[in-house]
């Protein structure tokens, strides 16, 4: 992991890493275009000479981008802008046009989607709006109007660029609502001003107008308080059920000092069975692989954001970093999925490799073939280029499988041996019938509604950043919340196990049981209390079930926080959040299933078993 990490941060850094972004009166410096599209479907873009506008008179001239910024949808393109570093433009005509019926209609179904532009200059991202909508108050009717001139105000310090910002002259604008042919004129003017701002600091402007509250205490006292709240419950419910193990502990203890012949109740009474191994072993090994691989990626991915890489509007960063990540951590997947398969007696290596290598990959082809063939049909820079598409496929097929492959033989070739504490019977005991709310889903829905209540408030931030507009910059909250939600995973179980412990008790019947793990726990408490040895299924399950919780949550936002709509919109928000939502029902889930295989195997070993 060190080593991916290593090659991650170098070729994310090497591809920040400019000309040093230093001019002289006079330089020019291109403005590039980037997309235009409905402000409320920030997936919805398209290219930016889709709609009607003054065009280079030397021909477009696309800019070489890197991976990430093409899986995000940047297309930049260069502009007839002429905008020279300290040098003023006063009401430059850009270009006069005669718009035809069919380009006033691509104007008009513009502005009534609210349709904005993002442009970069010297990497610096601006936005704008391409007109406004008006509504006649005594008709009801509504007027379109379109920009024309645009004000592009500049800030430099010494020989750098520090600032852009864009304006529309509300006094030049032309009434497109009925016309069928108008001529238009498309000017601009350029303002330059110093400023004190250096330029090591020209991105702060941008995290300080994000979405997150205006005082930053708001967002740090609103979390402390969840995260707070989640931990003194789930403390206190620890401290009760470690008090109710030991004195599982000690009575057992006693009955095998004193020697007399006693009926095994409650968990010890499973000794011969809970080691043993579960049904699907193969899907069970690649899961927990996978789902190791993932918690990988994601501790990669909060040290590159720790330590600076994804600041601000470094486009493609992010997207570029998980595709690294993901390829270059394969091998745990194959290696821990091939361990864990070894050690319940699989063989069918070939199978297992297959199973790592596909299990989330193949997901992933499924949900991107509809979206991607959903954006070509909306001609939407969201659309992948084929040759991007090829080498995403080059990067599987040369790096992803191979390591999944080799981290497969390195399992096979292992050392690796299951010692459980206690010999497994020959012939599984039976398992009662269980009441409805003791079943998989309902404990499910149980466990995962913890975690998910940690986190829900960082949720809407998250969303608003990545299904928005602005930034997400405070990583050293995100990453507090993400281990916030490991430890409530951990201890979810707690609260379930003591509540069937105090309705055995009450009813008198059944011997005590209990769990202190992940998501695993909930459904192992219930489980050893009615005699059910099958938790290594339902402890993944348990764990991995915050993953449903939030895409239920990817509902809410949907329709109640946002104003996304569209079949395009509608298929990438929901796509998308499904495989991220399955990536993290993999990780969470693999870490219940390891803490439940600890704390089982820890109170097997601390109980004499015959």
């Amino acid at each position: 992991m060190r080593h991916s990490l290593l090659v991650a941060a170098v070729l994310l850094l090497c591809s920040t890493l400019g000309s040093g972004h230093k001019y002289k009166i006079g330089d020019h410096i291109t403005l590039y275009a980037n997309k235009v599209g409905p402000f409320q479907n920030p997936t919805e873009t398209y290219q930016f000479y889709n709609l009607p506008f003054c065009q280079p008179a030397a021909g477009k001239e696309y800019k070489i981008e890197d991976l990430g910024e093409v899986l995000e949808g940047d297309r930049l393109v260069n502009t007839p802008y002429k905008i020279d570093f300290r040098k003023d433009v006063a009401n430059h005509v850009l270009c006069k046009k005669t718009l035809n019926n069919k380009d006033l209609q691509l104007f008009r179904d513009a502005v009534k989607q609210d349709y904005y532009f993002q442009m970069y200059y010297d990497d610096l991202p601006v936005w704008g709006f391409l007109g406004k909508v008006e509504k006649i108050v005594k008709t009801g009717a509504h007027k379109f109007y379109l920009f024309t001139h645009f004000h592009f105000e500049l800030s430099y310090n010494a020989d750098r660029v520090i600032e852009i910002n864009v304006s529309s002259d509300p006094g030049k604008t032309v009434d497109i609502t009925t016309a069928n042919s108008l001529e238009v004129a498309f000017s601009y003017s350029v303002k330059w001003k110093e400023t004190g701002v250096t330029y090591d600091h020209r991105m702060d402007r941008y995290a300080r107008y994000s979405f997150l509250p205006q005082h930053l205490e708001i967002h740090w006292f609103s979390i402390i308080n969840s995260c707070v709240t989640v931990l003194l419950l789930t403390g206190f419910l620890a401290t009760i059920l470690l008090r109710v193990l030991k004195n599982d502990f000690l009575k057992y203890t006693r009955d095998d000092e004193m020697g007399e012949e006693h009926e095994e109740t409650g968990w010890k009474y499973l000794h011969g069975d809970v080691f043993r191994f579960p049904p699907h072993a193969n899907l069970f090994s690649a899961m927990l692989g996978v789902g190791t691989q993932m918690f990988a990626v994601v501790m990669c991915i909060f040290v590159l954001a720790l330590v600076g890489v994804f600041y601000p509007y470094n486009r493609g960063a992010l997207l570029s970093a998980c595709v690294v990540l993901y390829a270059l951590t394969a091998g745990i997947a194959g290696y821990v999925g091939g361990v864990q398969y070894k050690i319940m007696g699989g063989t069918n290596w070939v199978s297992n490799v297959l199973l790592c290598a596909g299990l989330f990959c193949g997901p992933v082809l499924v949900v991107f073939s509809y979206l991607n063939t959903v954006a070509i049909f909306y001609r939407s820079t969201a659309a992948l280029p084929f040759g991007t598409i090829v080498i995403i496929i080059v990067i599987w097929a040369l790096i992803t499988f191979p390591l999944t492959v080799l981290g497969g033989i390195a399992a096979k070739n292992s050392k690796a041996e299951f010692a459980a504490p206690c010999r497994t019977t020959k012939y599984p005991r039976d398992v009662p019938p269980l009441p409805w709310y003791r079943t998989t889903v309902p404990q499910m829905m149980m466990a995962g509604f913890l975690p998910f209540s940690a986190i829900y408030i960082e949720l809407y931030y998250i969303f608003a950043s990545i299904w928005g507009h602005k930034v997400y910059t405070i990583y050293s909250i995100l990453f507090i919340v993400f281990i916030i939600l490991l430890i409530v995973t951990a201890f979810i179980t707690v609260a379930l196990t003591y509540f069937q412990l105090a309705v055995e008790d009450q009813g008198g019947g059944g011997g005590r049981s209990c769990a202190a793990a992940p998501p695993a726990s909930s459904s192992l408490a219930f489980q050893l209390a009615v005699e059910d040895h099958r938790w290594w299924w339902r402890s993944f399950l348990c764990g991995g079930s915050t993953g449903i919780f939030i895409f239920g949550y990817c509902f809410y936002y949907y329709y109640a926080r946002s104003d996304m709509s569209g079949l395009m919109q509608t298929s990438f928000f929901f796509g998308y959040n499904a495989l991220v939502c399955y990536a993290f029902l993999l990780m969470l889930g693999s870490i219940g299933w390891r803490a439940s295989n600890l704390f089982v195997r820890h109170i097997y070993r601390a109980i004499k078993c015959e």
